[in-house]
Order: structure tokens, then sequence, then C-alpha cells
């Protein structure tokens, strides 16, 4: 099942997490205020910590997030959206602009990460809209570590 979510201001680890994971997430410092409610239209999951903000959009899909730590946050959301360990798509998002990242030959990104990256990795992304290069370093077995937890 796809997911697609709508975090507001005060979730910005939250949203990075989702994005991780895999989900199309919007964030709202990333665009304008009047932008994100207007994306709320679509089929999206408002997330947010603002009661405010869950008592204005009761009508919608939401998860109003009560704990502070990302790690119980995520908890939540998965728990609340029954989301399965099949319905992620692990470093598929770009953490930046939130669009679909594709394998890239090596060749191709030559010159455009640092020389011992270049070097000493084979496999590397790229970001369609922005063009973000990602590659596996320790933030990868970190994530995959924090990952594995949050669905044993």
């Amino acid at each position: 099942m796809d997911y697609c979510f709508a975090a507001d201001r005060t979730l910005g680890k939250l949203a990075k997490w989702l994005r991780i994971l895999g989900f199309d997430t919007i964030f709202e410092s990333d665009i304008s205020n009047k932008r994100f409610y207007d994306h709320l239209a679509q089929e999206r999951v408002l997330l947010t910590r603002t009661a405010k903000i869950r008592d204005r959009f009761a009508t919608k899909r939401l998860v109003f997030i009560e704990a502070d730590d990302v790690y119980e946050q995520l908890r939540q959301v998965i728990d609340e959206m029954a989301i399965a360990r099949k319905d992620i798509r692990v470093f598929s998002m770009c953490l930046q602009c939130n669009s679909p990242i594709i394998g890239i030959n090596k060749i191709a990104i030559y010159g455009l990460v640092p020389d011992y990256i270049w070097q000493t990795h084979d496999e590397f992304s790229k970001c369609l809209q922005c063009e973000r290069i990602y590659w596996s370093g320790s933030h990868v077995e970190r994530s995959t570590a924090f990952i594995e937890k949050l669905f044993d």
C-alpha cells in the first residue's frame, strides 16, 4: 500500500525518517504555509503535534503525534497506519526534496562526489529532481539497524 504524508513544521525529524523509509512526505517548512495546506486536499495523512491544527483539520485523515522522540513518533505512525515491513522502500526518496532517487552509473558522477568516495564506492543513486547524489556510508548501517528495531 502507498502512503503519502504531510508533516507540519514541528515534525522535521519524523518527515526525514518517513522519507528514509520510502514514503512520499511533504514537510511544511519546505513549502509555503498555504501550499502545505492545499496538499491536504490530496490523499495525504496529516501528521501534527499541534492541537489547533488537529482540531482545524479534524475531518481529514491525521495522526496526532504524542511523543517527542522520533523513534516513538515513527512507532505511532507505523501502528496507527498499520504499515508493514513490506510497505517500506528504504532509501528510495530524496531526503532533501522528496522526489524518487534512482541508481546511477558510477562513471556518470565522476567529479561530482569527493575523490575518496568515488574511489571507495561502486553504487550511487541520484535524485531525479534536485540531482543530489547518494552513496552508502556508515549512516546507512546505523539507519538500517534503527529500521530493523522499528519492525521487530
